[in-house]
């Protein structure tokens, strides 16, 4: 699944490049994970003001409203100023005199949404439960400890709802959890402030090496000019099950949370 620095990664690919730029056509494939929210004409010559990101969704303001885009478990944007015939996976076409916004998403979990602005009522659905954004200076260690005190679940779970920090998906939450020796498993509210800061900066630090790598391509995610990120060639622990520790050479582990993988070293993340 597409997670922050792959979002990211992505807005920084199209933001520049679709400013300004006026909306000529929209095509819509088969029905996305939810439904578009507006007759696709209503979009026309409207005009892109900036490109955002929440989260794991991307808000495209325009002069009249917003588009929230998801890219779900499995799709990715691309842009270029002329694209092929869609495809069967190709499910949005936003058409512009900048070029040609396209998704492409094979499992249609993704999503192109239109609200009248952040505080409509569908924007807040999906938005208004999403913690702090962990690379603004927002994400403040004193303020992420005192949250963590009140989660009873496992740090792990904690870090995938985005309900403390937002954007810390499967594959980040393993790596930053490794480089703080934190063991997934271990309940939020018991970590201690010393290894709430450790963790803090790690989760800092594993974000800004996945976008400096332009992030990770595990199956179907590439950039908005087709090229896949390369962070997955450096994870510590992150699907290396049964091959040795980076730092101790033990074996990595693999265990099973809410349906999630997690990779953790025993010897590196005592609890």
């Amino acid at each position: 699944m597409p997670e922050l620095p792959e979002v990211e990664t992505t807005r920084l690919n199209i933001a520049e490049r679709l400013l300004g730029a006026r909306i000529e056509r929209i095509g819509l494939g088969q029905p996305l994970r939810w439904p578009l929210g507006v007759a696709p004409e209503a979009l026309l010559q409207r005009q892109v003001l900036g490109v955002r990101r929440r989260g794991k969704y991307l808000l495209l303001d325009l002069d009249h409203g917003l588009l929230l885009l998801h890219l779900g478990m499995s799709g990715s944007l691309r842009l270029a100023t002329e694209l092929p015939p869609p495809g069967p996976h190709d499910h949005f076409d936003m058409v512009t005199n900048h070029g040609v916004l396209r998704l492409h998403d094979p499992r249609r979990f993704g999503a192109v949404v239109y609200a009248q602005s952040e505080s409509d009522p569908v924007a807040r659905k999906l938005l208004g439960r999403l913690g702090v954004e962990p690379l603004t200076p927002d994400f403040e260690p004193k303020a992420f400890f005192a949250a963590l005190r009140q989660r009873r679940a496992c740090i792990k779970q904690v870090l995938l709802a985005g309900e403390v920090v937002v954007g810390v998906g499967n594959i980040y939450a393993s790596e930053a959890l490794f480089a703080a020796g934190i063991r997934p498993t271990t309940v939020a509210a018991r970590l201690s402030r010393p290894r709430v800061q450790r963790l803090h900066a790690a989760i800092v630090q594993v974000l800004q090496q996945a976008l400096q790598a332009g992030g990770s391509s595990l199956r179907n995610f590439s950039n908005a000019d087709g090229q896949s990120g390369h962070f997955q060639l450096q994870t510590q622990v992150y699907d290396r099950a049964g091959q040795p520790c980076r730092v101790c050479g033990k074996p990595i582990r693999l265990l099973r949370q809410g349906q999630r993988s997690s990779y953790y070293c025993a010897q590196c993340q005592k609890a």
